[in-house]
C-alpha cells in the first residue's frame, strides 16, 4: 500500500509550488496520485493564508471531492497537534474518514514539544470507536508502539493496529536502520507476524524510508507533506511523481502495488456502499 500525505501542516508554496493548499487543489493533486498508485491520502487541510486549520467543513468538502473524483481511495485524516489544541484535533471525526492518525504519546520536534497527553490520546481514541474511523498509529518513538498494544488490549483501539514508523524529524527519533529494525520486531512480537506496517521519513529520508519499507515487507508513505523535493537539486512537481517513485521501487522489490480494494482488506476497512456488518447498505 502506498499511502499519500498530500499538503500537511507545514510546506508553502514558497517551498513548493506543487503543494496543494485549497481544497481544489487537493483532490486535484490526489486524484492524480491516486490514478499513479495511491491508496491511502492522509489529508490535512490549510486556511486561505496556507496556516493549518482543524476546521470540520473544510474537511467535509475535502472528504465529498475525494469520494467523487477518487472513489474507493482510502481517506485518512489528520489529528495532529499543528492544525488546533484539545478537543479541535478530531472535531472531524464525525464525518466518519476510513482512518485517522493519532499519535499516543509526545516527543520532541524541530522547536517545540509535539503533546499528546493522555485525557486527549484516550479521548481521541474513543471519538474514532464512537464514528468507525480506523486509526493509523504514528509511532515517532517505541514507547508509542508498546502504548498502542495497551490501548489494543483495552478495547480502545478496534481490530490490529496499524502502526506508522515515522522517522527522520529533527530532535525526534532519527533514521536508523537497527531501531527501523526493532520496529518491525516489536510490531510482529505484539500484534502478530501479519500485522501490517508503515513507514515515513522526514526530508531527504523519505526515499531511504521508502525502500526500507518496502524492501522489508512493509508499506509506505510519500507526498509533499514530507518531502517537497525529488533529490537535493530538484524539486517534486507533483504528489503523484513521489507517488511513481514509491511504485518504481515496488517493481524493483517484486512487491505488486496494492488496489484500493486490496488496501480496504488488508486494513480490515469497509468497502464503500457496505455497512458495519459488511452488507450493502
Amino acid at each position: 500500500m502506498i499511502c499519500v500525505a498530500i499538503t500537511g501542516s507545514l510546506p508553502t508554496k514558497a517551498n513548493n509550488p506543487a503543494v496543494p493548499i485549497t481544497v481544489s487543489e487537493q483532490v486535484e493533486s490526489t486524484h492524480e496520485a491516486f490514478e499513479a498508485g495511491a491508496t491511502i491520502v492522509h489529508a490535512h487541510v490549510r486556511n486561505d493564508d496556507e496556516t493549518p486549520s482543524s476546521d470540520p467543513e473544510k474537511f467535509a468538502r475535502l472528504k465529498e471531492g475525494l469520494e467523487q473524483h477518487c472513489p474507493g481511495m482510502i481517506i485518512q485524516f489528520s489529528t495532529g497537534g499543528r492544525s488546533g489544541a484539545g478537543h479541535t484535533r478530531g472535531g472531524m471525526l464525525s464525518l466518519r474518514p476510513d482512518m485517522a492518525s493519532l499519535s499516543v504519546g509526545s516527543n520532541n520536534f524541530p522547536t517545540r514539544v509535539y503533546e499528546n497527553p493522555p485525557d486527549l490520546v484516550d479521548w481521541l481514541a474513543a471519538e474514532m470507536l464512537k464514528y468507525d474511523v480506523k486509526p493509523e498509529i504514528e509511532a515517532f518513538d517505541l514507547s508509542h508502539i508498546l502504548k498502542a498494544k495497551e490501548m489494543a488490549d483495552k478495547g480502545q483501539l478496534a481490530g490490529t493496529p496499524y502502526v506508522q514508523f515515522v522517522m527522520g524529524v529533527k530532535n525526534a527519533m532519527p533514521v536508523d536502520r537497527d531501531v527501523f529494525d526493532y520496529y518491525i520486531h516489536t510490531v510482529r512480537r505484539l500484534f502478530g507476524e501479519d500485522a501490517p506496517w508503515c513507514a515515513a521519513g522526514i526530508g531527504s529520508n523519505q526515499l531511504k524510508l521508502n525502500e526500507w519499507a518496502i524492501a522489508a515487507g512493509g508499506h509506505a508513505r510519500t507526498g509533499l507533506e514530507d518531502n517537497v523535493r525529488l533529490d537535493r537539486d530538484r524539486l517534486a512537481p507533483s504528489n503523484a511523481a513521489l507517488v511513481r517513485r514509491a511504485v518504481d521501487i515496488c517493481n524493483r522489490n517484486g512487491r505488486p502495488v496494492a488496489t484500493w480494494q486490496e488496501a480496504r482488506q488488508i486494513l480490515g476497512l469497509r468497502m464503500p456502499g457496505e455497512n458495519e456488518e459488511g452488507q450493502a447498505a
